[in-house]
């Protein structure tokens, strides 16, 4: 059994990019952790009182992966960059030293969204060897709407070197986006359930399975 932790910029972030490879996870019996790195910012909604509407979502959400533990620290979406790179380190440290996780899931480095991409470095200056020699693996997930929308040069590809078969998964993990309401889009755009089970077919072909999820592995330990 290994300590998980899934890391999202904003609750979904985890759903669109490993929600079928969280469900594996506890279904081979890992321990698994979610880690939500900003909280509603008010001033940035349209929808009254989201704050509460964002909690729900996470309580629900919480259940239904039946995480062993989830975090959420107080960091406002989209506002990120207005806060000391090292005080949101500090942060998500305490996290690390808490449950000393063995395998990290990550935001693509170069997502479009500046949250994603200031979560990235943070979290992954956490990972050094010398400080945390508990840590296996570190891996990247692609995020619909954000990932793919990066410019298209080749130091900002997210290109996949890791897939993983989600088949059994998928069906349960788009029941979960579907929590998600306000952040669902209609068809034709990127995060809607259409595209999603579309992206997952697509990773799927990569390795001869129906479903998959695509991942960039940053580092693995023996």
């Amino acid at each position: 059994m290994s300590k998980i932790l899934f890391i999202a910029p904003h609750p979904d972030d985890e759903t669109l990019g490993c929600g079928g490879t969280i469900l594996k996870h506890k279904k081979n019996g890992d321990s698994i952790f979610w880690l939500i790195i900003t909280e509603a910012n008010q001033k940035i909604e349209i929808i009254k009182n989201f704050e509460n509407i964002r909690k729900e979502y996470i309580r629900k959400v919480s259940q239904e992966y039946a995480f062993d533990k989830t975090f959420q620290l107080s960091f406002l979406t989209t506002e990120l960059d207005t806060y000391p790179l090292n005080k949101i380190i500090g942060e998500i440290k305490r996290v690390f030293f808490s449950i000393q996780p063995e395998i990290i899931y990550l935001p693509n480095r170069t997502d479009v969204q500046s949250d994603h991409r200031i979560v990235f470095d943070a979290v992954y200056s956490c990972t050094k060897s010398f400080r945390a020699p508990y840590v296996k693996k570190v891996l990247m997930y692609e995020t619909l709407s954000e990932t793919e929308f990066t410019p298209s040069l080749h130091e900002k590809a997210f290109i996949p070197n890791y897939f993983i078969d989600i088949t059994p998964y998928l069906k349960r993990k788009l029941e979960i986006m579907k929590i998600f309401t306000s952040e669902l889009m209609e068809d034709l755009y990127p995060r809607t359930i259409s595209t999603m089970e579309a992206l997952a077919r697509y990773r799927g072909s990569r390795i001869g399975v129906k479903f998959a999820e695509a991942f960039y592995i940053l580092f693995e330990k023996n």
